[in-house]
């Protein structure tokens, strides 16, 4: 199967983004990234009195747009899980992306109807735990072999309070596609750190006016924090069993800073970049409308379809120093296992062969999706090329969000795209604009506990 049909299956699975699920704006997420924790269940019914070691494993995953490639995948991993297990039957639903939230609410707050085990989207972990929903399966996950290779930023997304709550299933980052053609006839090379991104992104628009030096968005917040995270700033930190806004550390600000001298004249006006987010940004540049972009590798398939195809090539987003990388959210799915189960222990041993390494190369073969280990992912991109950059940006480090259930909050609210669109727009300077975010941040956190 082609690499480009793996894509657009995988460009499917998002809601937003993320991504990067794990690639579109935060509000949208977690599209591109899958997140229902602003629509996450507020009380659960407690754990399961047995541990049952056959019946029937009821197991929901998220549907995909081409959802037969996933199912080949999942049935030979339930085929061979009950073949091992005599007297046990899993049943396999696909539930639609759109109306997830108001089916994990249930399921929380009523165990018959509800599954053993869960796909969710990553930056929904802490809200669940919060719910009561889904199980600490610290020990196990401890004691698996494989999950030694998990990489930094895929543990910290099943991970709350330094309790695991599941395994990782795939991953989604984002890098910089940009425009060949373009840069040959000016005799431009890709940026190799983010003052030389800006610099060539405002020569790109100035000798071609018509064309954005780089599609930015004010509503494209995982386009945005890599700019945070290079300058050394952080979203919020950890205070006690809380969490606190960082996002107006001085560090912070010189990153909010530099992704918004981005907006203007010189390179995309505000007038039409303040309103854009992820998807807006990667179809501006798939039309051919901008030099460069932000886009995930599930962005693939958009940019292949489009006027640019044949004439870009991607490399990692730089950081500040010359070849750095510059920090990017590694969004994604994860399995969980439900509190109410009263399989737990099969419970556990399927997850670990649908979130196996095995399992993740044969999700990499037939959809595109970003493993998870570390070694797995390197033979991904012995196998496609197209795929290093984002699995080099991986390498260099990617960053997740603050595991606080006060998180969904702070997404649905749009707290950061405000925050950067009121810069963009001249109404708050970026320090004004930082400190109200964060005071709004903040009361998010301490709502949430």
């Amino acid at each position: 199967m082609k690499l480009s049909a793996r894509i657009t299956r995988a460009a499917a699975r998002t809601a937003a983004g993320a991504a990067a699920r794990t690639a579109a704006p935060l509000a949208a997420l977690v599209l591109a990234g899958l997140t229902a924790t602003a629509c996450a269940p507020q009380t659960s019914q407690g754990g399961a009195p047995a541990d049952e070691k056959s019946g029937t494993l009821r197991v929901w995953l998220f549907q995909e747009v081409d959802n037969a490639p996933k199912k080949r995948v999942v049935d030979a991993v339930v085929a061979a899980f009950e073949q091992r297990h005599e007297g046990t039957d899993v049943e396999v639903e696909y539930i639609p992306v759109d109306t997830r939230a108001q089916r994990v609410k249930a399921a929380f707050n009523d165990p018959a109807s509800a599954p053993d085990l869960i796909e969710y989207g990553n930056t929904d972990t802490a809200g669940y735990v919060k719910d009561g929903g889904l199980a600490d399966i610290s020990a196990e996950f401890g004691a698996w072999a494989e999950a030694e290779d998990t990489d930094p930023a895929a543990r910290a997304s099943v991970t709350v309070d330094g309790k695991i709550y599941g395994a990782p299933l795939f991953v989604g980052v984002r890098a910089l596609y940009y425009r060949t053609d373009v840069f040959d006839a000016l005799g431009l090379t890709a940026p190799t750190s983010q003052a030389e991104l800006i610099a060539t992104a405002k020569k790109v628009h100035k000798a071609r006016p018509e064309l954005y030096g780089i599609a930015v968005g004010g509503a494209y917040t995982y386009g945005a924090m890599p700019f945070i995270w290079a300058h050394g700033g952080e979203l919020a930190t950890r205070e006690g069993s809380s969490y606190k806004a960082a996002v107006n550390s001085e560090a912070a600000r010189k990153g909010i800073a530099a992704y918004t001298s981005l907006f203007g004249d010189d390179n995309c006006p505000a007038a039409k970049c303040a309103q854009m987010g992820g998807n807006a940004t990667v179809t501006a540049f798939a039309s051919g409308k901008a030099a460069m972009a932000i886009g995930g590798d599930f962005s693939h398939a958009a940019v292949e379809a489009g006027a640019v195809k044949g004439k870009y090539a991607v490399v990692p987003l730089p950081g500040l120093k010359a070849g750095s990388i510059a920090p990017a959210f590694a969004g994604g799915n994860n399995l969980g296992v439900m509190k109410s189960s009263s399989h737990r222990t099969l419970t556990v041993d399927l997850m670990k062969s649908l979130a196996g390494k095995e399992t993740q190369s044969a999700f990499f073969d037939a959809m595109g999706f970003l493993p998870t280990y570390t070694d797995v992912r390197a033979e991904a991109a012995r196998k496609e090329p197209f795929v290093k950059p984002f699995i080099d940006t991986l390498g260099a480090g990617a960053t997740f969000v603050p595991a606080s259930p006060g998180w969904g909050q702070i997404d649905a609210s749009l707290v950061l795209p405000t925050m950067f669109q009121e810069i963009v727009s001249g109404r708050k300077d970026v320090k004004t604009a930082a400190d109200d975010a964060a005071k709004k941040m903040d009361a998010a956190f301490a709502a949430a506990g």
